[in-house]
């Protein structure tokens, strides 16, 4: 029973061991600045060298007695645990800050005095020199991550292409970004792009005079093509069928008898012929002899009416009561 219970334990305890080695796994150097003139400020209002930690995972670990170091030494597998602590930085233990959540970022703050704050550690960094930055486990024998910042100018950043990518990329200043995700890729305005691409407006400028003259060349075409095609089809509607001419034919000579006969009538007929006249009257004569038109009696009926207006009773009013 002892033996079972004691190797149950064993491999709880491999098991534990194997989870927090594989969570440690997770916090990575993120982000380095060697040389800080006009980026981040610490709580002094001061411009100093910083360390960016992230943890990539999911799951929230504290990166308390963790250990930073600049010190290539400390690779030495013969080297001791005390001599190897001696050249590192430990990251303090009761800040809250430590306790890093999921995707979460810390900044320290190097080349500064551990008693101006829990952030600032002692880790000298030059910037003059390439920095190589080494962050080891709370036991000062694994090694976590490390890299080797080359020398860059001033705030600029050595910095993951994106959180825990195995990629590294030089950060302009505009692109630095502390504290949080690393976003490499800056969303830039079409107007800023044009302006950064073409400062003075000689690129925008011969596409505009190209436009308008690829616009005219192509008016100048169509109306060309419409000139050829107007141009014959008036030749073609110039050949008339001999039906038509015909009746173009009978159609002038009718015309040119009404002519005749407005010269001749002058304006008292208005270029109506007399038989239409003769017509008109015929049809006259005939409706008037036919009774068409109603026939109003010319005798007066007078009917008679008393309304007792000349009595002389109603009359005489003054006698009345």
């Amino acid at each position: 029973m002892n033996k079972f219970g004691l190797l149950l334990g064993t491999l709880l305890l491999a098991g534990a061991s194997m989870t927090h080695a594989q969570v440690e796994q997770s916090i990575k150097i993120n982000e380095v600045m060697t040389s800080n003139t006009s980026n981040l400020q610490d709580e002094y209002g001061q411009r100093e060298a910083w360390i960016e930690i992230a943890n990539v995972s999911f799951t929230t670990y504290n990166v308390r007695g963790m250990f930073i170091t600049t010190d290539r030494s400390v690779l030495d597998p013969q080297m001791s645990v005390p001599e190897r602590m001696k050249r590192m930085s430990a990251i303090p233990s009761g800040e809250p800050r430590t306790a890093l959540s999921g995707r979460q970022h810390l900044i320290l703050f190097c080349n500064s005095l551990p008693s101006k704050g829990s952030m600032h550690l002692s880790v000298p960094i030059d910037p003059s020199k390439p920095t190589w930055v080494g962050l080891y486990s709370g036991n000062a024998t694994q090694l976590i991550d490390s890299v080797t910042v080359p020398v860059i100018a001033d705030n600029l950043s050595y910095a993951r292409h994106k959180d825990g990518s195995v990629n590294w990329v030089v950060k302009s200043a505009e692109q630095v970004t502390p504290g949080i995700s690393n976003m490499t890729d800056i969303v830039e305005t079409k107007t800023a792009k044009l302006k950064r691409e073409d400062p003075y407006g000689f690129g925008i400028t011969v596409l505009a005079m190209g436009i308008v003259f690829f616009c005219l060349a192509l008016l100048f075409v169509f109306f060309t093509l419409f000139g050829f095609f107007m141009k014959h089809r008036s030749a073609v509607a110039n050949i008339q069928p001999v039906k038509a001419g015909v009746k173009t034919v009978e159609k002038t000579m009718e015309v040119a008898s009404k002519t005749s006969t407005i010269l001749q009538d002058g304006l008292k007929t208005k270029g109506i012929d007399k038989e239409v006249y003769m017509a008109v009257i015929a049809m006259a004569l005939k409706e008037y002899q036919d009774n068409v038109h109603d026939v109003e009696s010319g005798v007066i009926t007078i009917k008679p009416k008393n309304t007792d207006w000349n009595m002389e009773l109603p009359l005489m009013t003054q006698f009345h009561e």
